[in-house]
């Protein structure tokens, strides 16, 4: 069976509630699994490209992260932050989240163990986890407590990490993040309101249990994998095997054995074999003509390996060195530009490609609104790619 270009484009604008919109910042996260949260801006903005015009979507997604607390910020594939909600959350936690723990707690271990201070880690692995049951014990002695405040009840988190040493790119710095991060990716702990705006990349820290009463729901790891690309093929398949694994950040093996589980179809990508649930294989109608300005980072835009049939030949001008997507324009489920905020404000974009007078002029529309949806609001992508610069000048 064949499943064309056109038809994965429909697909990814119905389900991925851009042709569609979301009822919902919930219901915005579900279509993509998972919404990118490194950039914390990021996650409004994709909200925003999602929602109908005129939803408060500060206060909607404040709303599902903070007080309902249906969707969860979480560690997850990649090492990546996401945004999810409670559900795929406890698939995260252990089909992904899990796995890196245990790489990243050897890890540290041993820059603990490469330090050259006996007298201050004696032995990493002991003193590792005993600092962190003092970090949990006194986070739920509290609630809900920043960094700084965890560091002024457990001093030993102020213990120095000397990275690289003798190398131009030589580091030094307290161990803080990294036990927060290790708890976070133990499933124990996890981030609540930021410190400041919704711009802030400041937490607050609270137990996972306390945050949400219960916990995560417990999953085994092969059944959390089987289940987690389902949900991925759903929303981003058709698509290559290898999309899945990149995506995940699986192995080969891990993601060969999710597979099996889940029993999807082989398809011809135009040419590239693929897989699709065996019950999606009917076609999706085609949505009404869409425009969309998503932000760096978007979930759609990083949610394939392969993403020729969509990003086209702009690939130079719109990530930077490390693979990382900027803000771009998108009609009719392609890549067809890219947009900035200038420091006056103004949302200004650049279309790489004719897409004719109705979309060019659907997309000022689109900038208009997202100009006066951000008002005195000023969003810096965390990593910058050449267009972004280029425009945002």
């Amino acid at each position: 069976m064949k499943i064309t270009p056109d038809q994965r484009r429909a697909r990814l604008g119905v389900r991925h509630h851009l042709a569609v919109p979301a009822a919902s910042a919930e219901r915005a996260a579900e279509g993509v699994v998972a919404l990118h949260a490194t950039d914390p801006a990021s996650v409004y903005l994709a909200a925003w490209a999602r929602m109908a015009a005129g939803a408060d979507v500060v206060a909607e997604v404040g709303r599902a992260l903070y007080e309902d607390r249906t969707l969860l910020r979480i560690l997850g594939m990649r090492r990546t932050v996401f945004v999810t909600g409670v559900a795929p959350a406890a698939l995260v936690q252990a089909g992904c989240s899990a796995g890196i723990a245990v790489k990243q707690r050897k890890l540290l271990e041993q820059h603990l163990a490469g330090q050259g201070h006996p007298e201050n880690v004696p032995e990493p692995g002991p003193w590792l986890a005993e600092v962190e049951r003092s970090v949990e014990a006194a986070l739920r002695a509290r609630g809900t407590a920043t960094a700084q405040q965890l560091a002024e009840d457990e001093p030993r988190l102020r213990q120095q990490l000397h990275l690289a040493q003798g190398k131009p790119y030589a580091a030094i710095g307290a161990i803080t993040s990294r036990v927060l991060f290790q708890l976070a990716a133990d499933g124990r702990i996890v981030r609540g309101r930021p410190r400041g705006s919704w711009l802030s990349t400041q937490y607050q820290w609270a137990p996972l249990d306390g945050w949400l009463p219960g916990g995560l729901a417990p999953w085994p790891a092969e059944a959390a994998r089987a289940e987690l690309a389902r949900r991925w093929l759903f929303a981003f398949g058709p698509a290559p095997v290898a999309d899945l694994r990149w995506w995940t950040g699986w192995t080969a093996a891990q993601t060969k054995q999710a597979l099996t589980a889940v029993r999807p179809v082989e398809v011809d990508l135009g040419g590239a074999p693929g897989v699709v649930l065996a019950d999606d294989l009917e076609p999706v109608a085609e949505p009404a003509p869409w425009v969309a300005l998503l932000p760096a980072l978007d979930p759609t835009a990083m949610g394939w390996a392969a993403r020729d049939w969509y990003l086209g030949g702009h690939r130079a001008a719109l990530f930077d060195r490390s693979g990382n997507i900027g803000p771009t324009v998108w009609s009719d489920g392609r890549v067809v530009g890219a947009w900035a905020q200038r420091a006056s404000g103004e949302v200004v974009t650049r279309l790489f490609e004719d897409v004719g007078a109705d979309r060019a002029a659907a997309v000022e529309r689109e900038a208009a609104r997202l100009t006066g949806w951000l008002g005195p609001v000023r969003v810096i992508p965390r990593f910058r790619t050449p267009a972004e610069r280029d425009l945002s000048g």
